[in-house]
């Protein structure tokens, strides 16, 4: 636990990354380059808090953008490679992102034809997004092969097409997975798209590759992406985005009040709705510093969001002393796919954004102010 989350000077509501938390998982990305000869890039659409792209870019190629307004985010403030995907452009996506982007995936044929001249004319690399039909995300709502889905095209549909001017495949099936997964899909790949890899100057796998968490074989991870790029004579490209802010840092939360209803319930003044989705959508629980289980410590409250819907509630834990107004709850683990999820529902004060620097200073980037939920209406 660090004792700084709970400091004072640090305003609640915050999300505060932590600096060196972050650099350690970069270095493990930069071991990885380094060893497999892959290159990593952020994908902005579970990280992209551009006030870190310093550090980041130390270690990391460029990112990856699922719009056009993430790709001149990265092209802006990072700098480096930019790629893109999305399941679908338009003209004016295609004309915003040409000047913006080294390499474009299409999500079907049909985008592809309708835009390779124009991408070509523009000197950017071209990819299709295929789908191996191979199921490893636990999580239904997060599966990219789950039967019926939109993203990638199938093997069958690429049977006698002429590809003449695409240069890449691009893979995306995991989420936060291991590197046994990843060798299970490369061997769904390999299967249906083998030829066409021969065909090729790079793969993208995509991100889910959580090799930042605690267990995870990162050896085994090299070695699959090292046969990959010698079998192929290849460029393999990574893009996580969880992996990258994994375990970087909390939200800082305060309890407002506590009332009762068949037990206590404490009132936060952040909302799982507006700030942190993933535990309603998903759903998941998430852990809190010094929490247990309900029932496991002295005093057991259900945590409430501070939004006006009924189902705003976080779940039932337990704590050793008794919560209070003013008590600090550290919500582990929120930097990666909760602040890029953010709204101003119901006008709720959104979280302070803040880093806490390798040296222990705390710098706070940025608050929230009236004009920013008024800005985002008309």
């Amino acid at each position: 636990m660090n004792k700084a989350y709970f400091s004072e000077q640090i305003p609640s509501p915050c999300y505060l990354c932590d600096e060196a938390l972050l650099e350690r998982n970069l270095k493990l990305m930069q071991r990885v380059q380094a060893e497999s000869g892959a290159h990593i890039i952020l994908a902005l659409k579970g990280f992209s808090m551009w006030s870190t792209f310093p550090l980041i870019r130390e270690y990391l190629v460029g990112c990856t953008a699922s719009s056009v307004w993430e790709a001149r985010l990265a092209s802006e403030e990072f700098g480096r490679e930019v790629h893109a995907y999305a399941p679908g452009y338009k003209q004016q996506d295609i004309d915003a992102l040409l000047p913006l982007v080294n390499h474009i995936s299409f999500n079907s044929l049909s985008q592809w034809q309708r835009y390779r001249q124009q991408v070509a004319a523009a000197g950017v690399s071209i990819g299709l997004r295929v789908n191996p039909e191979h199921q490893e995300a636990e999580t239904e709502l997060y599966d990219p092969s789950a039967p019926g889905s939109r993203l990638g095209i199938r093997a069958r549909d690429l049977e006698g097409v002429d590809l003449e001017g695409v240069e890449g495949l691009h893979v995306h099936n995991l989420c936060e997975c291991d590197s046994f997964a990843l060798e299970r899909t490369l061997q769904a790949v390999e299967s249906k798209f083998g030829d066409l890899l021969k065909q090729m100057k790079w793969l993208n796998l995509g991100g889910g590759h959580l090799m930042t968490r605690a267990g995870y074989d990162v050896d085994h991870l090299i070695k699959q992406l090292k046969r990959l790029r010698e079998t192929y004579d290849i460029d393999v490209i990574l893009e996580p985005g969880s992996a990258v802010a994994w375990q970087t840092g909390p939200l800082i939360a305060e309890v407002v009040d506590i009332v009762e209803n068949d037990g206590p319930i404490a009132i936060l003044d952040i909302s799982a709705t507006a700030h942190m989705p993933d535990v309603l959508e998903m759903p998941y629980r998430p852990t809190i510093t010094g929490a247990r289980e309900p029932g496991v410590l002295a005093h057991t409250y259900k945590l409430g969001g501070n939004s006006c819907l009924a189902g705003d509630v976080i779940g039932l834990y337990s704590f050793d002393e008794p919560l209070q107004p003013g008590s600090r709850i550290v919500f582990e683990d929120m930097m990666h796919y909760t602040m890029v999820k953010t709204t101003f529902f119901n006008g709720v004060e959104h979280p302070s954004i803040a880093i806490l620097r390798r040296d222990g200073r705390f710098d706070l980037i940025r608050k929230f102010e009236y004009n920013d939920f008024r800005d985002r209406l008309s």
